[in-house]
């Protein structure tokens, strides 16, 4: 590598009412280095991956790109200079080609030359690619190649990939790290943004760490181990996720028998004769790529899309096919959405009011007509102590939290209603490396008192370090759950990556 650094950030400063992001931040990024930017919610890496993207000005502090002091006012010029970045939520049209996304992202040109560079960049770095498919038929492993090509073919010096692996099975995984050293290898350099540790210990060759908008450390990500990289990020010890012990009960708290849904969305997926079981003191957790039915699923557990097409749904023996969000909780279940603002919670809405959203009856809050608010009050601030919440008080708005901490806050009120079920979608998205450890050991201690959880992920660690059972979902299709220690998570990438129906599973078995 030069030694003379690419990139050099000198005392980046940047305040928000209330809220110092970046205070004082240096950091340096040398040719072909690829560097992690680490840190909890709300340490700063957002706010400093704009300031370098040009989407944010700097309050204080120096630029310099190739040692030379930078302004950079916008993301076009950031990709004049050679900064290319692949956002962690993609954008593109669903309704157009790959090769009209990518079109859309270059100056005018001719659309068989551009034909032509594509395929020559995506076979060049081993992203293989359908110019002509559209992108609502795309995996989301292709959708980031998408992504990722449209930045090569600007050809950047720099290229920042936020939560890159989110969306990726193990297979595909290893594919974007072969491609990534590739590029590092040519010269160019990553700036990579991971909660997922392990990963960075095997990809990066530095990182920087964020705590409070400071810098707090930089490291060899190889010679430490994921959990002493967490507890740099948090500064505290973190305790890592500890498996169950086979507690589970012949107590049924979820059966669902031959179900069928037909999604509501324009490029939804259907689901088709998935059959399983919760026990009671067990966690069942359901792998799979984002848009393989996970959505309908979990809408059709929690009765938000009415009565299934066909197939039947048990909530601790009842049968609750046909009955409503709200019936279904007050036979002893929760539910937890992947959307979070809007489905989850409410944006316009206080904390207190968000509490009062799901908790109403279970919790006694309602008695001949009259709301008990002390009383929720009291259940809001339970929350935001038990989970660890930062938030100024019980009526901040929802709107007001960053994302990690509104998804505490989610979790936390609905499991300290003591549910004898939790069905939950995607639990610690977009938690950090310490939140998403407290999570998980709540869920534990909700299971290790009886109750059966359902968890949707597609975070293959998190699958593995909470279920007892695992299934994979494919194209609207359940696996038979098999116990998590007789799998592997390449077995399991497999039938995340499948391209239809898994051929080794019956969709139809009870288990």
């Amino acid at each position: 590598m030069n030694d003379k650094p690419l990139l050099q950030l000198k005392g980046i400063g940047k305040a928000f009412p209330g809220c110092i992001a970046n205070d004082d931040i240096d950091l340096e990024i040398a040719p072909g280095e690829i560097h992690a930017l680490l840190g909890e919610n709300g340490a700063g890496k957002s706010t400093l991956v704009k300031i370098i993207y040009g989407v944010l000005r700097p309050d204080q502090g120096t630029l310099c790109w190739r040692g030379d002091d930078m302004t950079i006012d916008n993301p076009a010029s950031a990709r004049s200079l050679g900064i290319g970045m692949v956002f962690q939520h993609f954008s593109l049209f669903e309704s157009m080609t790959t090769l009209e996304n990518v079109a859309l992202a270059l100056p005018p040109q001719d659309l068989d030359e551009l034909r032509g560079r594509l395929e020559t960049t995506a076979q060049d770095y081993g992203l293989t690619l359908h110019p002509d498919r559209h992108v609502y038929d795309l995996s989301m492993g292709e959708r980031q190649r998408i992504e990722i090509v449209r930045c090569l073919l600007q050809n950047p010096s720099l290229l920042i990939l936020d939560e890159p692996t989110s969306v990726l099975t193990p297979q595909e995984t290893e594919v974007l790290f072969a491609t990534l050293r590739q590029l590092a290898s040519e010269g160019r350099s990553i700036l990579y943004i991971s909660h997922k540790l392990e990963e960075v210990r095997s990809l990066c060759d530095r990182a920087t760490i964020l705590r409070g908008g400071k810098r707090v450390d930089d490291c060899n990500p190889a010679e430490e181990t994921a959990q002493s990289l967490a507890e740099k990020m948090i500064g505290r010890r973190v305790e890592s996720a500890k498996g169950h012990s086979g507690t589970a009960t012949s107590e049924v708290r979820l059966k669902v028998a031959d179900l069928s849904v037909r999604s509501d969305e324009p490029h939804g997926t259907d689901i088709s004769d998935v059959s399983f079981s919760v026990h009671a003191g067990e966690i069942l957790g359901i792998a799979g790529i984002a848009g393989n039915g996970q959505t309908e699923l979990m809408n059709a557990l929690s009765g938000e899309t009415g009565a299934p097409q066909a197939g039947q749904i048990e909530i601790l023996e009842t049968d609750a096919s046909r009955l409503g969000p709200m019936a279904r909780r007050q036979l002893g279940a929760v539910f937890v959405p992947e959307e979070r603002v809007g489905q989850a919670a409410v944006s316009d809405l206080t904390l207190v009011q968000n509490s009062f959203l799901t908790s109403a009856f279970r919790m006694g809050f309602v008695s001949r007509g009259i709301i008990n608010w002390p009383g929720v009050s009291r259940y809001t601030e339970e929350i935001l102590d038990k989970f660890d919440v930062k938030a100024t008080g019980t009526d901040a708005l929802a709107s007001s939290l960053s994302g990690g901490n509104l998804q505490k806050f989610i979790m936390g009120r609905e499991i300290l209603q003591g549910p004898q079920l939790l069905v939950v979608s995607q639990p610690t998205w977009g938690v950090d490396a310490g939140a998403a450890a407290a999570i998980h050991e709540k869920i534990q201690q909700m299971i290790s008192a009886g109750a059966g959880a359902l968890v949707i992920s597609q975070d293959l660690d998190e699958i593995f370090a909470l279920s007892d059972r695992i299934a994979v979902i494919s194209q609207g299709r359940l696996s038979a759950p098999r116990p998590t220690g007789e799998v592997t998570t390449e077995e399991v990438g497999l039938l995340m990556g499948a391209s239809g129906p898994t051929a080794d599973t019956d969709s139809h078995v009870h288990a």
